[in-house]
């Protein structure tokens, strides 16, 4: 705030000037609200003409954009500057826009046409901001001129530009999937490129869009491989991760003769396995069965582009990023031979120096590793021994990484490690210390006797949870050999007294109950002081006295009958209807009565039957199914967007696919073999026109003139540098194409100068407004237009002076050919109706209530004759007088004007000192008791472009009376508003005029012929079509015709081919109405149809180069024809 406050005293007391602008009435209590004059210093800035107050403005956004505070209030005022010639205002108008143009998309789309200028500004950094901000705009309106932005940045001299048209292609995806094949197309483009820059970028779009076109990656293979090393990190990421899948489905199992017998590697057992003979037997005959067909296959030799893709990414394992480091392990995890996958260990015990987020990662993935291939982490085993400082997610995963890697040989050392950790003040690294002692016991038979008696030692320690997670654990031991410790499963009974936690004492209860028959005293005690506390005890404990009275009921019934019965007795009215269904089904079930069916007599088998002992299993096991490094993996669950592995192929694919013009492992890719390959394509289907090509360098050059910022012309040097350099290199082909084919290019620059009419810039528009440019302008114009027809094969040039020079040729043509038609049109009204065209009608008259042209004839007809421009001087300002039709606008109330009340409506005749004006009529009315005096406009605040003409000051409005005055607005072909002050000797008023978008274009008179000659050149994009129904009162030809001219400044297109023929022609069932008109400001062509169909059903189509104006047109006649 502290730079603002300094802002206004620079100064020197212009808020107080300006203080009319934030008066609000006091009560209604905005003085205190915390928005009052927000942002009104960085607006000033913004509207300032100082680059360097702009400059300073946009960095002090940026800088709130970046510590999160919204700045979207400031978009119109930051939107403006996007045309502003400082190359340093530009690029931080363009960061801001990318961040808001989603938001506030329609005030976006009314920039759209600078953005497009954008994108053949001389700086590719221009060019590149300008296309990131067209692809944020989420509109599908805009679908077309996103897809034409896309095809040409990807075919642009810079690589910086062509990366952000890669970018720009999963934006365009994910708004309108229908253009899936043209992306493809432009990506199959950009995976030629053979600049690092492009190459991520391009690999990641072909991930978004078409991942399954695994034919676009075969030419580009070796080259991905080969400029690996030299793309940025995410780009190495990104284009790993696709190798690795296109791996899977092009080269074969590696190890697809190991995988056979590894098994065998581990002398006849598994991770998992037992000790059990009978399991070594089973196993012992899979290896026989899979030794037969292992002896007729063939010694697997690796495809040398298999080795080219482990050799390019091994380097990489010394990357600085862990991402980068990550996938690279994943890549050889999943592709490389056994014996060669050791190589990532080491890179990824490095990566477990970093913070704590990365470790997390990493272990999660050696965990998963460990399983498959313990040996290579075994050297590594005291990387992962747990320090105090780390935090609980990593100390469980160091520990199910040495639970994996135990075996007989360092048990003992892993062992002495866990009784250090029992010790720590970490609960749940506690608990999951105790579960990894018994995964231990589990796995290695040696040491399981001894990891029993540690953890019965832990029963007696203080804390309860440890006894607790012990008992659980025991229990899983101990039904691996029960007979061998009943002393345990009798002191595990004592402690029933002291444990507390359910799970603790449901864990004793099922052992005591399932072993009952080698603690026959015990039981029937532990069941009698378990009947006691029945009611206090929780679910699952109470599930498990059940179980205990059952099992005891049918092993001891004379000691448990009655307390059996007593605590069925109490399960039957429990709470929990679980306890309750249990206690009926364990009844019927253990207590036979006449009633109960033949399943009471297997109770004692259901009860006690021989339970297998439970696996305790990494909880990582299966997790490898995912790809390693993946959000999948790491959720354990499918992500959204997740692609899976492929299988091995059983037959290598042909490997011939892969091979290009080089053939060799290693392709190199020397500038040499690059100019001869870019002349061959030349040759074969030249992208760019070679005027375009031999023109690059100049018109860089001219653009760099314009440009006032010294980094502007730097950037844009370096680029005609590069330009130049490249049409030095194809010179060669270009001079032979010339001599071959002249008559092919003359057609071809025949069919642009065509194609170049149908489009119209505002750019060239804007420099005729500005007379000091005109001459510079016109002089360029026939100098490019005599350099056009010289040189040959054009395709559609889109460049700034190739527009401006059609345009004014245009320009020339359509001036004669609108004149000649009204002329003759004139002659034959006159020769019907003499009266129509009398002249006295259009003189100015005195007074401003003027007669108006609709008295006399029809608002169909009249709206026909107001295209007929007769002379600039022949009406008047003051005179214009508004037809009947045309709706009037308050532009001050006569309470927030203090007596005064100002309407305003558009007149719809030209404004004679600017024809690019809108022609505004003000109405003053004064009805306050005193005069007014000094009537005038001040200080107009007006979006960029935009001009306005002011009225001439009204000296004096007594109280009562009324006047009229006409001002002149050019609002640039937009709908935004035209802020100003209304001024009198004593007040100002704030005060905006908004026009709607049927009053920014004149009428054109033209014949049918000519309205269908153009409207076929506006097709495509240009054409917005709308299937409506008409409203029951407007299906004649007098409503349809009135409604559409009242909605907008159209002019009838007569069917004058009808009516000439000798027999009258009757009029159609379905008529088809066409209305024309032109742009005032951009002088574009605007071409309303609307074809009526049976039921009332009609179809309204709009041809306009302005996107936008036809886009707002058609929702403005459709609502004028509906309602």
């Amino acid at each position: 705030m502290s730079s603002g406050s300094a802002f206004n005293d620079e100064k020197g007391g212009s808020s107080s000037v300006a203080e009319p602008e934030y008066g609000h009435d006091p009560a209604s209590g905005g003085i205190f609200s915390s928005d009052y004059k927000r942002h009104d210093d960085l607006k000033e800035m913004l509207d300032s003409n100082k680059d360097s107050l702009k400059l300073e403005a946009m960095k002090r956004i940026v800088a709130m954009i970046a510590r999160g505070k919204n700045a979207s209030d400031l978009f119109p005022a930051v939107v403006k500057n996007v045309a502003c010639k400082n190359i340093e205002v530009k690029k931080l108008v363009y960061v801001y826009l990318v961040r808001y143009a989603e938001e506030q998309q329609d005030l976006a789309l009314l920039s759209i046409s600078t953005f497009q200028r954008g994108l053949k500004d001389p700086n590719q950094l221009i060019r590149a901001s300008a296309l990131r901000v067209l692809s944020s705009i989420r509109v599908t309106i805009i679908v077309p001129i996103m897809m034409l932005a896309i095809k040409e940045a990807a075919s642009d001299m810079s690589p910086y530009v062509r990366k952000t048209a890669a970018h720009a292609i999963p934006k365009l995806y994910s708004l309108d999937p229908e253009q899936k094949d043209q992306l493809i197309e432009v990506i199959e483009k950009l995976l030629a490129d053979k600049t690092t820059l492009v190459a991520g970028s391009v690999v990641m779009a072909f991930e978004e869009v078409c991942p399954e076109r695994i034919d676009l990656i075969h030419k580009n293979y070796r080259k991905l491989c080969n400029l690996l090393i030299d793309v940025e990190e995410w780009g190495q990421v990104v284009i790993i991760n696709m190798l690795t899948r296109y791996a899977r489905t092009q080269f074969l199992n590696p190890n697809v003769n190991e995988s056979l017998l590894e098994e065998g590697n581990t002398d006849g057992k598994t991770f998992y396995g037992s000790d059990d003979e009978d399991e070594e037997e089973d196993e012992k005959d899979k290896k026989d069965k899979k030794a037969e067909p292992l002896a007729k296959r063939k010694p697997y030799v690796m495809d040398p582009d298999h080795r080219l893709l482990l050799r390019n990414t091994k380097p990489l394992l010394q990357s600085r990023n862990a991402a980068v480091v990550m996938a690279v392990a994943q890549l050889y995890f999943h592709l490389a031979p056994k014996a060669e996958v050791g190589v990532i260990a080491k890179a990824l015990v490095r990566l477990l120096r970093s913070h704590s987020e990365v470790q997390f990662v990493v272990l999660q993935n050696v965990a998963t590793m460990t399983i498959k291939r313990r040996g290579m982490f075994e050297p590594y085993l005291k990387s992962f021994y747990i320090r105090s400082t780390d935090p609980t997610q990593i100390k469980i995963l160091k520990l199910e990484v040495l639970t994996n890697l135990a075996n007989e040989t360092n048990i003992s050392t892993i062992l002495r490690e866990f009784q250090t950790y029992i010790k720590s003040m970490d609960k749940d690294f506690v608990a999951a210390t105790i579960q990894a002692i018994g995964r231990c016991a589990t796995n290695i038979g040696e040491v399981r006797d001894t990891c029993l008696n540690g953890l019965v030692q832990l029963l007696s320690n203080r804390d309860e949870l440890v006894v607790a997670e012990s008992v659980v654990v025991i229990k899983k031991l101990l039904q691996m050999q029960p007979e061998k410790h009943s002393d345990i499963i009798k002191h595990m009974a004592k402690l029933i007294d002291n444990i507390q936690v359910p799970m603790a004492r449901a864990s004793i209860l099922w052992l005591i109950g399932e072993y009952c028959e080698h603690v026959p005293k015990i039981a029937p005690d532990v069941l009698r002081k378990m009947a006691k506390s029945f009611t206090n005890e929780e679910d699952i404990v109470k599930l498990q006295i059940l179980n205990l009275a059952a099992k005891l009921y049918l092993t001891n019934s004379k000691q448990t009958k009655l307390l059996t019965q007593y605590v069925l007795n109490l399960a039957k009215y429990d709470q929990n209807y679980d306890i309750r269904d249990r206690a009926r089904f364990i009844r019927q079930l253990i207590v036979p009565t006449e009633k109960s069916g033949a399943l009471s007599k297997y109770a004692k088998k259901l009860f006690l039957a021989l339970k297998p002992a439970p696996v305790l299993e990494s909880p990582f096991k299966d997790r490898d199914h995912f790809q390693l490094g993946s959000l999948s993996h790491l959720l354990n669950a499918k992500a959204g967007g997740y692609q899976e592995l492929p299988d091995w192929p059983e037959s290598a694919p042909d490997p011939s696919v892969r091979n290009v013009e080089v053939k060799e492992s290693v392709p190199e890719w020397s500038k040499c073999s690059a100019r001869e390959k870019r002349k061959e394509k030349k040759v074969e289907k030249p992208f760019y026109s070679d005027s375009e090509e031999e023109s690059g360098p100049t018109e860089s050059a001219d653009s760099e003139m314009d440009s006032g910022s010294g980094s502007a012309s730097a950037s844009a040097s370096e680029e005609s540098a590069s330009r130049s350099e490249s049409d030095e290199s194809d010179e060669g082909s270009e001079s032979d194409e010339d001599d071959e084919e002249p008559k092919r290019a003359k057609k071809k620059t025949q069919e642009v100068k065509k194609a170049v009419r149908q489009s119209e810039s505002e750019q060239s528009s804007e420099e005729e407004r500005k007379p000091q440019r005109k001459p510079k302008a016109r002089k360029t114009s026939e100098s490019e237009s005599e350099s056009d027809e010289s040189e040959s094969e054009s395709s559609e040039s889109e460049s700034n002076e190739s527009e401006s020079e059609a345009e004014t040729r245009k320009k020339k043509k359509v001036r004669t050919r609108d004149l000649k038609p009204v002329k003759k049109e004139a002659k034959k009204e006159s020769k019907k109706e003499m009266s129509l065209l009398d002249l006295d009608d259009f003189e100015p008259s005195p007074s401003p209530q003027a007669t108006p042209v609709n008295a006399f004839m029809s608002s169909s007809l009249a709206t026909d004759l107001e295209g007929l421009s007769l002379s600039d001087g022949v009406l008047a300002p003051a005179a214009i007088s508004p037809s009947s039709s045309v709706k009037t606008f308050e532009l001050l109330h006569r309470i927030t004007g203090e007596g005064l009340t100002v309407e305003y409506c558009f007149s719809r005749q030209p404004f004679s000192p600017d024809a690019n004006m809108v022609a505004v009529q003000i109405h003053f009315t004064n009805n306050s008791s005193s005069d007014v005096s000094g009537l005038h406009v001040e200080d107009a605040k007006l979006q960029s472009g935009m001009r306005v003409k002011d009225f001439p000051e009204i000296e004096s409005l007594a109280a009562g009376e009324t006047t009229t005055a006409v001002m002149g607005v050019d609002f640039c072909d937009s709908t935004q508003a035209a802020n100003f002050q209304l001024c009198t000797n004593s007040k100002k008023f704030f005060v905006s005029i908004q026009p709607p978008v049927g009053e920014l274009m004149r009428p054109l008179f033209m014949t049918e012929n000519e309205f269908k000659k153009e409207q076929g050149q506006l097709m495509g994009m240009n054409e917005i079509s709308e299937k409506l129904t008409l409203d029951s009162s407007c299906r004649n030809e007098h409503a349809i015709v009135q409604r559409v001219t009242t909605a907008a400044n159209l002019s009838r297109v007569p069917c004058g081919a009808d009516n000439e023929c000798s027999p009258p022609v009757p009029p159609p069932d379905f008529p088809v109405y066409r209305f024309a008109a032109r742009t005032v400001t951009g002088n574009s062509l605007v071409l309303v149809t609307v074809a009526t169909r049976a039921e009332g059903a009609a179809q309204l189509t709009v041809n306009c180069d302005k996107m936008l104006i036809g886009t707002m047109l058609v929702k403005e006649i459709l609502q004028a024809l509906t309602q």
